[in-house]
């Protein structure tokens, strides 16, 4: 009876443990998302100076600069007369001061009326002229209806439905929900060749970025994933999280051979052309983790890497070869404590399988086989320490669920990941979406794919 309560108190004890763990998982301890933390939340990486309110030094900012060459201008003459009984309307008045007020004009739709004109020769034979070839209905929508449309659902997240509400109270003409999704879908067809372009231009690139993340998709999970650098981004839609995803004829990473940025998946490893670099703000979460439960070596490698990022920093984005000597020596140092105390894998008594590992251990043992990926932000310049441009790709599909739902269907959810794709790559080459949309539904090549240098 005795041993049956202690065994029962050890097995509450360890459940205890697991729900207090739960309760005190953050975005800075775990991969849960900093908009779970509430008026608490922390930064990824600590700040050691806290700085002013406002704009800070070398900041340029931003204000409303005058125009050249106003729509509108209004001459404001004196009224009435002068002290000496002398009317104030004198020829000769100069300029003395300009401000100008930036305001909408009165939203409405821009109608074009093409008639087609008929006529008769002499001989009998009738002659008509032809409409513009994207003249196809007595009543259509023109490019620029069709580029905002897009632009609101794929990238600003309103659902079709708000959508239609806006044109109804901006325009007065509430577009069809119909118009709406063939909208998307003659977006993404003919978007078809700048993605090819866009998948071009990040195989010839030296870094990349990669993660994925959940997508609710015709009552289902999926995944979108992400490969994307400073200048382009690609996503596409796969059932699948990892291998079977990472190597589909659909990602890039089967034919690329530079830098890839990624967390500590194990897919990602499967991939031996490929020069891996692991995310630090990753291993400082699950290093910070430890640390809240008194494990002291995960202190002190928190500190190494956060000491070495910034040095870094300090050296323009390199270690010099005596630091480097310096960082290895210490980092097989720390491992070496800390395999000593970190407690070995043990065989629980009843229980088939492998031997259970502590999160300590299995992040220790992750550290130590994959140590090139570790310090690979420290060793060559053009490796990042985190994977954050990844992750903010990434971030929109969020509040698109968190707006929209779900997509009903997986043809959508691959539609937006194409148009979403063009977006963010459009956004990163400081070019205006909505006139690039424009140029797509014209038929033409965006404008900053046939810019030289970019």
């Amino acid at each position: 009876m005795i041993l049956e309560q202690q065994a029962l108190l050890i097995q509450l004890l360890g459940r205890i443990e697991k729900l207090e763990e739960q309760v005190k998982k953050n975005s800075s301890n775990s991969n849960k998302p900093p908009s779970s933390d509430g008026l608490q939340k922390r930064p990824a990486l600590p700040k050691k100076n806290k700085s002013t309110r406002g704009g800070q030094i070398g900041h340029k900012g931003r204000k409303l600069d005058m125009v050249a060459k106003a729509d509108e201008i209004k001459l404001l003459y004196p009224q009435g007369k002068c002290n000496c009984g002398t009317p104030l309307n004198l020829p000769g008045a100069k300029v003395k001061t300009i401000r100008q007020e930036f305001d909408l004009p009165e939203p409405k739709l821009y109608v074009t009326e093409y008639q087609q004109m008929e006529v008769k020769c002499n001989c009998g034979l009738v002659h008509h002229g032809e409409f513009p070839s994207h003249i196809k209905a007595s009543t259509q929508y023109g490019s620029g209806v069709r580029a905002l449309s897009v632009l609101l659902n794929s990238g600003y997240a309103l659902p079709v439905k708000k959508i239609q509400l806006l044109f109804g109270d901006l325009f007065g003409y509430p577009i069809n929900e119909s118009t709406i999704v063939s909208n998307q879908i003659q977006c993404s067809d003919q978007l078809a060749p700048s993605e090819s372009v866009i998948k071009e231009k990040l195989l010839s690139s030296e870094l990349g970025h990669s993660d994925e993340t959940g997508v609710r998709t015709a009552g289902k999970l999926y995944w979108l994933h992400v490969f994307a650098n400073k200048v382009c981004s690609y996503f596409f839609v796969h059932e699948k999280r990892g291998k079977e995803a990472l190597e589909d004829t659909v990602s890039i990473l089967p034919d690329y051979n530079g830098w890839v940025v990624h967390d500590c998946w194990s897919s990602y490893f499967n991939f031996e052309g490929i020069k891996h670099s692991l995310c630090g703000a990753h291993i400082l979460r699950e290093l910070y983790a430890l640390d809240e439960k008194g494990v002291v070596w995960a202190k002190w490698f928190s500190r190494y890497l956060l000491t070495l990022l910034h040095l870094v920093k300090q050296n323009d984005g390199v270690l010099n070869m005596s630091e480097q000597k310096k960082a290895l020596l210490l980092f097989e140092k720390i491992h070496a404590h800390a395999d000593e105390i970190e407690p070995p894998p043990r065989k629980q008594k009843g229980k088939r399988g492998r031997p259970k590992a502590t999160k300590g251990r299995n992040l220790l043992n992750r550290l130590m086989e994959h140590q090139d990926a570790v310090l690979a932000f420290a060793l060559h310049k053009e490796v990042p320490f985190t994977n954050n441009l990844a992750e903010r790709d990434l971030r929109p599909i969020k509040t698109k669920q968190k707006v929209a739902g779900c997509f009903r269907t997986l043809g959508g959810a691959q539609r937006h990941a194409r148009i979403f794709g063009f977006i963010a790559t459009a956004r990163k080459n400081d070019s205006n979406i909505f006139e690039q949309l424009k140029l797509v539904f014209n038929g033409k090549t965006p404008e900053f794919f046939a810019t030289p240098g970019k």
